[in-house]
């Protein structure tokens, strides 16, 4: 009985190791007799869609045999940086997502309670590109971030037990989150991709496909932005078609998945996660269609235009917080056409950017919402969007001298709407349209003062620059900026895009603040290593000091950074 025993478990085992091969691994049939020349062609579905792949071994795994040494390469950044921010809400204390104050008073006295916010912390990355070239036309690039805050990744209110000492990459679960910790984690992919150049032996044509950067003109729409601890990535497909004096751009990325149904990381079947009406549709997603151009024929100019396609389907409730200007407000369809011109002959260069935007985007209150649903696809989408921004630079650069030094001026506008803030208090009035201009992805910290006070939403802004390099290694830099709202019923907008300031009820005052930046930035190492530090003197205007009951304080910002590159 033990002999027959045994004898069916070496047949078990061996029939499970060869279901095991079929099913997992690149075919290895040494175990089967088959006719001379002849192979197994009937995989099963998962190993049938990969190329070559190597077995999955039970114990000791082997390098793939399509792998190449010489095909590895490798790229990193390391950035330590320590901040101070006096006044960061101009006297008031921090309120609800970063605004100084409250929506809804008449009389500016709706500034938040409590002593004036000051901040110092350390933030700190590093990032790891690791990249194949499987063959001359297609890469795999893969880069992973550990992003972080001194002492921010653990317990905030334990830091000795809980707190970053002992947490190193995540918060400790559901004890942190009563203590007040994130408990998000700090590794990520920034970047997961695979190029494929010179797409169906078609020169020129290639496909991005996965996460990826988004970067176009000089990010004032679609940027990097590598000045955040993080910086912004999309997950989608890129095409590109380029020629000596054409190029042009295709893409369409997914910014929000809220059904995933057949997308659970463990199979189908999974609930949906987010959002107040997705239980009920299928279609509450973000979507980005991004076709843009660049036309190189013009000798000194760049001429770029391009078309922006942005739905977000959510419900009008899941994102609305601040009022009609809320950044990828929800329940819209947005259409954005858009040209950018940029000049450079002999000292001189200029940019002009004009952008305009519409569609309709639903409020979600009232006769609005169709029988109290706040799903996309029952709500009504009321209010018509018309909105438009310019960005518009004229610099001098004389290169005559060993100095470079450079003098420009610039003016910015971005559109508003008098009743943004008609879903937050009746006395704004009632919900007509929906004009405060997308800033969508950008860069702002490189257009609109160091300090990360404005965004390019409701606002004018004239610009003062000068630059000079006293050495190859050094660059010293001086910037004025004079922040005003295009439209004084609308809001105060921050560089991230949320409301900073909401104006009260009646507001008449336009002038925001002024800036005055002094930065230096110098290199070493051969260029690998460089050291910056920037001062920022933010003097509120007429418009901090009507709307915040605390009179408005000048804000005072500064930082040193160390950021290192191979």
């Amino acid at each position: 009985m033990k002999s027959m025993t045994n004898g069916w478990l070496r047949h078990s085992l061996a029939f499970a190791a060869a279901l095991v091969a079929v099913g997992f691994a690149a075919p290895v049939w040494a175990a089967f007799e088959l006719p001379e020349g002849e192979r197994i062609t009937n995989v099963p579905h998962i190993p049938r869609a990969i190329p070559q792949k190597e077995a999955y071994e039970n114990y000791d795994p082997k390098i793939g045999k399509n792998f190449d040494v010489k095909n590895f390469w490798m790229r990193a950044d390391l950035r330590v940086r320590p901040e101070y921010r006096k006044n960061t809400c101009f006297g008031s204390a921090n309120g609800a997502a970063g605004a100084c104050n409250a929506a809804g008073s008449a009389t500016g006295s709706s500034a938040i309670a409590g002593k004036p916010a000051n901040d110092f912390y350390v933030q700190q990355w590093v990032r790891l590109g690791i990249g194949y070239d499987l063959s001359p036309d297609v890469n795999f690039y893969m880069e992973i971030i550990d992003a972080a805050v001194w002492g921010g990744n653990g317990s905030q209110l334990n830091a000795g037990n809980g707190g970053d000492p002992l947490n190193h990459a995540c918060g400790n679960g559901s004890a942190a989150s009563a203590a007040g910790s994130s408990a998000n984690c700090r590794l990520g992919v920034r970047a997961a991709y695979v190029l494929v150049r010179n797409l169906g032996d078609v020169q020129g044509l290639s496909m991005k496909a996965g996460r990826q950067y988004v970067i176009f003109g000089n990010h004032s729409l679609f940027g990097h932005f590598d000045w955040a601890n993080t910086g912004y990535s999309h997950d989608g497909i890129m095409f590109q078609y380029a020629t000596k004096n054409f190029e042009s751009h295709l893409g369409w990325f997914r910014n929000s998945e809220t059904d995933l149904v057949q997308g659970s990381p463990v199979g189908s079947g999974a609930a949906n996660p987010v959002g107040t009406a997705q239980g009920s549709t299928a279609g509450g997603d973000a979507d980005m269609i991004i076709f843009y151009n660049q036309i190189k024929s013009v000798p000194g100019f760049l001429i770029e235009p391009y078309y922006v396609f942005y739905k977000n389907a959510m419900g009008s409730a899941d994102n609305r917080a601040q009022g009609l200007g809320t950044a990828k407000h929800s329940n819209q369809i947005r259409h954005m056409v858009g040209n950018r011109i940029e000049m450079r002959k002999g000292n001189w260069d200029a940019i002009n950017e004009t952008v305009y935007q519409f569609g309709s985007m639903g409020d979600g209150v009232g006769v609005n919402s169709t029988g109290g649903s706040t799903s996309f696809n029952t709500e009504n989408r009321n209010l018509h969007i018309n909105a438009w921004a310019m960005r518009n630079w004229l610099g001098y650069t004389h290169y005559q001298s060993s100095m470079k030094p450079r003098i420009a001026i610039n003016l910015d506008y971005a559109s508003g709407d008098s009743k943004a803030n008609c879903t937050l208090a009746t006395g704004y009035g009632p919900c007509e349209s929906a004009n405060t201009f997308e800033n969508f992805f950008p860069t702002n910290h490189i257009h609109m003062g160091y300090a990360d006070v404005q965004a390019w939403k409701n606002m004018m802004t004239p610009a003062f620059n000068f630059q000079f390099r006293p050495t190859k290694n050094d660059h010293f830099e001086f910037w004025f900026n004079n922040f005003n709202l295009a439209n004084k019923g609308d809001n105060y907008y921050r560089a991230g895009q949320g409301v900073y300031v909401f104006s009260k009820i009646g507001n008449q005052k336009t002038h925001v603040a002024d800036e005055y930046d002094v930065t230096w930035t110098h290199m070493f190492a051969d260029g690998k290593v460089s050291l910056q530090a920037t001062y920022a003197l933010v003097k509120a205007g007429g418009y901090l000091k009507e709307n915040l009951s605390s009179g408005a304080l000048n804000q005072h910002w500064g930082f040193v950074q160390l950021w290192m590159n191979f």
